[in-house]
């Protein structure tokens, strides 16, 4: 049934504008709410108890998909998280986590407070199904049933949302974290209701290092602190997890957390795969460097490369010189582009912006500078470290480390041969 079909029919059992009706239905569906049940909730909102369908049967988790219709489930509570939303113009609070039986795991949104608490088994009724990110979600609205039972139900996965931060993936709810805090700065970003003061920076423990925001100030999130925080959710930022704490969130100091020095070390394939890394190192050959490396020029206003003196966002600019370097490693598994800042490609030039600008006047070729980067790099073994994201445009390390690698080139490959033996 179309959206236009829903809004005729609704409108006329119930004896409502159709207009008024059909905007309830699109500001629903605009939150993926699924249309039988967002037609429930409309009914319910006109007082109108009539129209909903019979208690479905019980269903494996494993068997639900994103084309499924409203479902009962019977499975264990693994996660609760709480947080705010903006919803039909106004704040709703949401409960939602993970949910798991003997066949799978599900996440899962609430949009009223059923109570639940980890380890909790439910028997939860009349259940929508929504798709979230490419995977089905169970919807818990009015309209389901959830009854507590007394029996456990035994699952393989785990209760409770204790992490480590090498563990966080993005859409993880509710989980649990001990950090220090590795980088902090205090911001003020133009938010949903205005002007929102916000602290963000990186996080660490013995596993790894990830961004984070915490969009409530907390103050025990202080540089150096190690904390404990709980019910947070996971974001992708960049293309890698980042850790959000609200409101909702509780943090307490905790003993010192330590954190490891090392990056996570991968080969370039790990990486790519993971889908992103905010702290990994890797140690590949140079084989190229790629165009828009040496001396490139930058919009003074929002900092992107400009041509011509022209910027995508701001037209005809006066821009700013600027050096870099984009280089392609491999090591033998996949590619990567390495991407220096000025900093890291004036180690690498040996010299500063000033010197390159004036070996690019002698020239009078600006490409001189690209050219001799390329001449001390390209063929020689590096070990790189940074955050690396995929996107459609293939994969990308934005180095924080970039110098001549220093291993056993014989220890190495032995390494990487029983990597992909068989």
């Amino acid at each position: 049934m179309s959206l236009e079909d829903a809004a005729e029919e609704l409108a006329s059992d119930l004896g409502a504008d159709k207009a008024e009706v059909r905007e309830k239905l699109e500001t629903l569906q605009s939150y993926s709410v699924p249309l039988d049940e967002a037609k429930g909730s409309i009914r319910r909102e006109f007082g109108d108890a009539g129209g909903g369908a019979a208690t479905p049967s019980e269903t494996d988790v494993a068997d639900i998909d994103t084309e499924t219709g409203n479902v009962t489930v019977n499975a264990r509570v693994l996660t609760v998280g709480k947080r705010s939303i903006r919803y039909d113009g106004d704040e709703q609070v949401i409960y939602e986590g993970e949910l798991a039986d003997e066949t799978g795991a599900i996440s899962y949104t609430a949009w009223t407070d059923f109570s639940l608490s980890p380890g909790d088994t439910i028997t939860a009724g009349n259940a929508g199904v929504r798709e979230w990110e490419g995977d089905p979600e169970l919807n818990l609205s009015e309209s389901t049933t959830v009854t507590v039972q007394e029996e456990t139900l035994e699952v393989p996965d785990e209760v409770g949302g204790e992490r480590d931060l090498i563990d966080l993936q993005p859409g993880d709810r509710g989980r649990t974290v001990e950090v220090s805090v590795v980088e902090l700065e205090r911001k003020t970003i133009d938010g949903r209701d205005g002007e929102t003061e916000i602290k963000s920076g990186v996080l660490g423990d013995e596993t790894a290092r990830l961004p984070f925001t915490d969009w409530a100030p907390h103050d025990a999130i202080a540089a150096d602190a190690s904390v404990r925080l709980e019910d947070v959710h996971v974001r992708e930022f960049r293309g890698v997890p980042s850790v959000n704490v609200t409101e909702f969130s509780t943090v307490e100091p905790v003993a010192d957390v330590e954190v490891s020095e090392s990056a996570t070390r991968m080969s370039v394939r790990e990486a790519v795969d993971a889908g992103g890394v905010f702290d990994v190192e890797l140690v590949g050959n140079v084989l190229e460097v790629r165009d828009g490396s040496g001396l490139i020029q930058r919009c003074p206003e929002c900092g992107r490369v400009v041509q011509n003196d022209q910027c995508r966002n701001h037209g005809d600019v006066d821009p700013e010189d600027d050096l870099r370097v984009k280089a392609i490693l491999d090591d033998g598994t996949d590619t990567v582009t390495a991407i220096l800042d000025r900093e890291a490609t004036e180690a690498v030039y040996g010299g500063t912006l000033a010197d390159a600008l004036d070996q690019a006047r002698d020239a009078m070729d600006r490409d001189v500078v690209a050219e001799s980067i390329a001449a001390d790099v390209v063929g020689g073994e590096y070990r790189v470290r940074g955050a690396l994201s995929v996107d459609e445009y293939g994969a990308n390390l934005d180095c924080e480390d970039f110098e001549a690698a220093d291993d056993d080139p014989e220890a190495r490959a032995r390494e990487f041969l029983a990597e992909v033996e068989p």
